[in-house]
């Protein structure tokens, strides 16, 4: 399935993953789960700048591979496809490189790192990806702090050691505070609803729609539609056994809240979704239209070669 916004002014900004096929790398380490196994089959997608597309789908189906891999995992090898920011071909850069074009990965599971802290990441990344002469250490750590006290991080976190005894709630907060100071163009977010109380994701939603007002990208894996109730995604995927198999716009994350997956997703084929339960649906792509930005969901979806005839 190919899903893609054709929005003539901003294609040329996009994040455009295209027939990206991922495996687990087989020389990944040793307890690296499912080694060759094909996690991403042919996934296409487009992500204009200033949109939100969430992607949901079952546990397994291939999210957070999606995820690691645009951001660079060496225990991931693609196969096939193309990923590209704008006319940058990120597959051929390294991890540190592609945050330096615009792509930021929020981690589901932020790690620590002893030794070193918030404050001092947060300072080194900028410098290292924006520039240490665009903005004076004292200017900068005014910003932060503002910024910190709007996510309700305390000052002292910033003098601790980055996610060292953090919290759940508090890692993801400290991601936040991390990605609103280096801007990126394109955010992935992987799960950052999971394990936050209702103020905390009240707050972090309204991070992310201040960054979708400045025009950042942002691709939001999420299992359910908590968050989605206070950021409204543009376009809503489903991504099941690697493949996106079905797209539509906000209003499917509220009926897969109330019918399941399997309810709503079609039995997976070869080619991302079943032509028997589908007989008059053209299977060679489905593309979604974008230039429609106003309330009328049903103007911002037209189907073309996906046309029901």
């Amino acid at each position: 399935m190919t899903v893609v916004g054709d929005r003539k002014n901003t294609m040329q900004n996009s994040l455009k993953i295209q027939d990206l096929v991922v495996s687990v790398d087989p020389t990944s380490p040793k307890g690296f789960a499912g080694q060759g196994k094909t996690v991403v089959d042919g996934i296409s997608l487009s992500v204009n700048p200033g949109e939100v597309h969430a992607i949901m789908g079952p546990n397994g189906s291939g999210k957070s591979s999606l995820a690691l891999t645009l951001m660079g995992h060496p225990g991931y090898k693609v196969v096939a496809g193309k990923v590209l920011i704008g006319s940058a071909d990120l597959l051929s850069l390294k991890p540190n490189e592609r945050v330096k074009k615009g792509l930021f990965l929020s981690f589901q599971n932020p790690v620590a790192v002893p030794g070193v802290t918030l404050g001092q990441l947060i300072w080194a990344s900028y410098k290292n990806i924006v520039g240490e002469d665009k903005m004076d250490l004292r200017i900068f750590y005014t910003e932060v702090k503002k910024q910190a006290k709007d996510l309700g991080v305390k000052e002292e976190m910033l003098n601790r050691f980055v996610n060292d005894g953090f919290s759940g709630g508090e890692k993801k907060k400290a991601e936040m505070l991390m990605l609103l100071n280096l801007r990126p163009k394109f955010v992935i977010f992987d799960e950052i609803d999971s394990g936050l109380d209702v103020d905390t994701l009240k707050k972090i939603a309204k991070a992310i729609n201040e960054m979708v007002k400045k025009q950042a990208g942002v691709v939001l894996i999420t299992h359910n539609q908590k968050i989605l109730k206070y950021i409204k995604p543009n376009f809503v995927h489903i991504l099941k056994e690697g493949r996106l198999v079905k797209s539509g716009t906000s209003k499917l994350a509220s009926e897969i809240e109330e019918k399941g997956y399997a309810k709503v997703t079609s039995p997976v084929t070869k080619y991302g979704v079943s032509s028997a339960s589908h007989p008059k649906l053209d299977l060679g792509s489905i593309y979604i239209d974008s230039r429609f930005r106003g309330n009328d969901s049903r103007k911002r979806l037209a189907m073309t070669k996906g046309r029901f005839k």
